[in-house]
C-alpha cells in the first residue's frame, strides 16, 4: 500500500554502486561476463545510474583490475559514471570512452592517510587537476566524501569538518556530492544536522547526493532524514554488497532493494521493477554462493519460491 509522507520528493534518483562498491570487496575476482549482465539486468530494472568500475592500481584492488575490459564489453551510454583516483586513472577512463567519473575524498585525516597514502590536503591538491581536466573534456564529475559521521581511528567527526571539506570539493568544480557515512555509525539527526550545514555553506542541496552503510541498521532511517532534508539522490548497492577494502568497520551499503521497497511504500518514484531487481540480486548471490544480505531480497524470493 502506497501511503505518502508530507515533505518528501515525488522521485528520487537511485545511484547504483554495486558493480563498483559491491563488488570490490569481494574476497575473489568475479568473471567480467559475469559483472556485464550484471550491469546489463541493472539497467534492464531500470536503474539509470550505475557505477560501473573503478580505474584504480590493480595491486590495491585487484577485484577491479579488469575495468577496461568490463567497459569494452558494455555500451557506451549515459549514467554509467567509473572511480577513477588520479590523472593517471583519467587518462584510462578517456581513453575508454567514459564520460562520468567520480572522485573519492576523506573529511579525517586517517583515512585520507590510509585509503590515499596523502592528507586531506595533499588529496585535494592532488584531485584539482584531475577535476580540471575532466571538466574540460566535458566530463561529469561527481565528489564523494568519506567518514562524514564517523572515523574507526578518530571517533565522531565533527560536522563543520566534514562542510569545510565538502566546500572545497564542490569549489574543485564537483557537479555533485556524495556524502558517504563509511562505517554507518550516523543517525537522523546526524544526517539532517550536517545537511543542513552544507546548505548554510553555499552547497546546493540539489547537488548533495547521500551514500550510507548499514552497519548499525541506520541506512533506512538515514536515507528518508536525507530525503526529507532536500537531498534526491541515493546511493545504494543491489543485494546490500559492499563495504570499504580500507576500513574494515565498514559493512555492507544500504540494499536497492530496501530502498525502493520503501520508496515504493511512499508514494515516491524511482524507475525501478523491482521484482526484475531481486531476481538479480538472487541470480548475483547464486554467482557469488551466499545468500543477499537484503531483507527484501530474501522476503521476495522466499514468496516467489512458496
Amino acid at each position: 500500500m502506497r501511503v505518502p509522507l508530507d515533505g518528501l520528493p515525488e522521485r528520487v534518483t537511485i545511484y547504483e554502486v554495486g558493480p563498483r562498491d559491491g563488488l570490490q570487496n569481494e574476497s575473489t575476482a568475479v568473471p567480467v561476463a559475469v559483472k556485464a549482465e550484471f550491469v546489463r539486468r541493472l539497467a534492464a530494472a531500470g536503474l539509470r545510474v550505475i557505477e560501473t568500475t573503478s580505474l584504480v592500481r590493480p595491486d590495491l584492488v585487484p577485484q577491479l583490475a579488469d575495468a577496461e575490459e568490463l567497459l569494452a564489453a558494455l555500451p557506451r551510454e549515459p549514467g554509467r559514471p567509473v572511480l577513477v583516483p588520479n590523472l593517471r586513472g583519467l587518462d584510462r577512463a578517456l581513453a575508454c570512452g567514459v564520460t562520468e567519473i567520480a572522485i573519492f575524498a576523506s573529511a579525517t585525516e586517517t583515512f585520507a592517510r590510509r585509503n590515499l597514502n596523502r592528507t586531506v590536503d595533499e588529496s585535494l591538491d592532488m584531485f584539482a587537476p584531475v577535476v580540471e581536466r575532466a571538466r574540460a573534456e566535458g566530463l561529469w564529475v561527481r565528489g564523494y566524501l568519506s567518514m562524514v559521521c564517523g572515523d574507526p581511528w578518530e571517533g565522531d567527526v565533527p560536522i563543520e569538518q566534514v562542510v569545510a571539506v565538502a566546500r572545497r570539493l564542490v569549489d574543485l568544480g564537483c557537479s555533485e556530492l556524495s556524502l558517504g557515512d563509511t562505517i554507518g555509525v550516523g543517525t537522523p539527526g546526524q544526517v539532517t544536522a550536517l545537511i543542513g550545514a552544507a546548505v548554510a555553506a553555499g552547497i546546493e542541496v540539489e547537488r548533495i547526493a547521500v551514500h550510507f552503510h548499514d552497519t548499525y541498521g541506520q541506512a533506512l532511517a538515514n536515507s528518508l532524514a536525507a530525503l526529507r532534508a532536500g537531498v534526491t539522490t541515493v546511493d545504494a548497492s543491489a543485494g546490500g554488497l559492499g563495504g570499504c577494502p580500507f576500513a574494515r568497520s565498514a559493512t555492507g551499503n544500504l540494499a536497492t532493494e530496501d530502498l525502493v521497497w520503501m520508496l515504493d511504500g511512499l508514494g515516491v518514484e524511482t524507475g525501478v521493477d523491482l521484482t526484475a531487481l531481486v531476481e538479480t540480486s538472487v541470480w548475483l548471490a547464486g554467482k557469488l554462493g551466499r545468500p543477499s544480505p537484503s531483507r527484501v531480497v530474501r522476503a521476495l524470493a522466499k514468496e516467489r519460491d512458496r
